[in-house]
């Protein structure tokens, strides 16, 4: 995959998404920003560290997990991080403890890894890429294969290493769990990046609708056209959580001015015509997605 003017900041403490279809260029970056490929025009810059010119120092604040945590099955847990501790300086027996009970593995640490499921797997990976104390963390497709149990307490340990000052910097294609878990986002598509910002600035760049639902279906729409500035939106046109639509009976959606949504509403009542709720409502960050990569596959 060629990489095109991809340029995005990761801040203290902060939990970046990094969002793309299959073959987008996702992985191909991790291994630019930890320096496993080496760009041809470009520079990235970890704490101030130029990864090509000064990459020992840029990557003793990197940890990183790129595609599947890497563990010996037939060693304990307590016995992988011995081994890869063994690899950087510094890292004693209290440190392996400490990084243990940051992923909560303290119980099982002594089993053998092969008797450990996929989450306590990915959680001794995470144990291993903590143990430098790095202050960027990469996490490459965290949630793969995890059941929504292990979701949840991957996104709350994720949320838990930001609140103590960590960045981390993480490549999903869940997207709900990326609306849930990041602080900021980038979309890449085709090598070029084509988005950066919060959750919220993204998903208002597409616009917000506006939803009736009227006692006197048509009496209402007749009324809504009236206005000057709304526009109708089809059922095919919208980008709404069809799950959210489906409980909207005779729902009517619209955009619209939202300081005239009042005037509305009075309109209605003088009009006899019953407003049974009026809702604003944003594209998920899915569906803002879709449309910005013209409905690619995620992946």
């Amino acid at each position: 995959m060629i990489i095109h003017d991809v340029s995005f900041d990761v801040r203290a403490g902060e939990i970046f998404g990094f969002l793309g279809p299959n073959g987008s260029g996702k992985t191909t970056t991790i291994r630019m920003l930890v320096d496993l490929i080496k760009p041809t025009a470009g520079e990235i810059f970890i704490c101030g560290h130029n990864v090509h010119r000064d990459p020992e120092e840029a990557l003793r604040h990197i940890g990183c997990i790129v595609e599947n945590p890497e563990v010996y099955t037939f060693m304990t847990g307590w016995e992988n991080l011995e081994h890869f501790a063994r690899m950087q300086p510094g890292i004693d027996a209290a440190r392996i403890q400490e990084v243990v009970e940051v992923v909560g593995l303290d119980q099982r640490i002594q089993d053998k890894v092969k008797t450990y499921s996929l989450g306590m797997r990915q959680r001794l990976g995470i144990a291993q890429a903590l143990l430098g104390r790095p202050k960027l963390l990469i996490l490459d497709e965290p949630t793969n294969g995890l059941d929504p149990k292990g979701i949840k307490e991957l996104r709350e340990f994720i949320r838990m290493l930001a609140g103590q000052g960590m960045s981390l910097f993480i490549s999903s294609h869940l997207l709900s769990e990326i609306q849930l878990m990041c602080d900021r986002v980038a979309i890449i598509s085709q090598g070029r990046v084509l988005a950066v910002g919060t959750v919220d600035e993204l998903v208002e760049q597409a616009g917000t609708y506006v939803v009736w639902q009227f006692d006197q279906p048509e009496a209402g729409r007749r009324l809504l056209a009236s206005e000057q500035e709304l526009q109708f939106i089809g059922d095919d046109e919208h980008r709404i959580d069809e799950g959210i639509i489906a409980g909207l009976k005779h729902a009517i959606i619209t955009t619209m001015r939202v300081d005239r949504i009042p005037f509305v509403v009075e309109k209605a009542v003088r009009a006899g015509i019953g407003v049974m709720s009026v809702q604003r409502i944003a594209p998920t960050l899915e569906e803002l997605f879709l449309q910005m990569t013209e409905g690619e596959r995620i992946g």
